[in-house]
């Protein structure tokens, strides 16, 4: 908490029953996150999926067409991105 300014007043808020937990001086706006609490079960889907992709990288290796499939998942990803940066305006 390095950034707290000496002789200010700080009010501490938890929008959700204390999951998580802001800080903001007094007659301001913006607000910083102090702390959440923890849940590993909310969590447990990424380590799953991360898990299952990388047993897919792993397969891909010894099987050709696994490995073509992860191919074009790769540029259809890439391909995504690009359209999400890419400013147009219909006329």
């Amino acid at each position: 908490m390095g950034t707290l300014k000496p002789g200010a007043t700080y009010v501490y808020e938890s929008p959700d029953q204390g999951q998580t937990i802001y800080s903001r001086e007094v007659g301001t706006d913006y607000r910083t996150l102090v702390g959440y609490t923890y849940n590993p079960e909310k969590h447990k889907y990424h380590s799953e999926e991360d898990q299952l992709w990388y047993e897919i990288r792993i397969a891909a290796k010894s099987n050709p067409a696994l490995q073509s499939a992860l191919e074009q998942c790769k540029i259809l990803y890439h391909l995504g991105k690009k359209e999400e940066s890419i400013f147009w305006h219909p006329v």
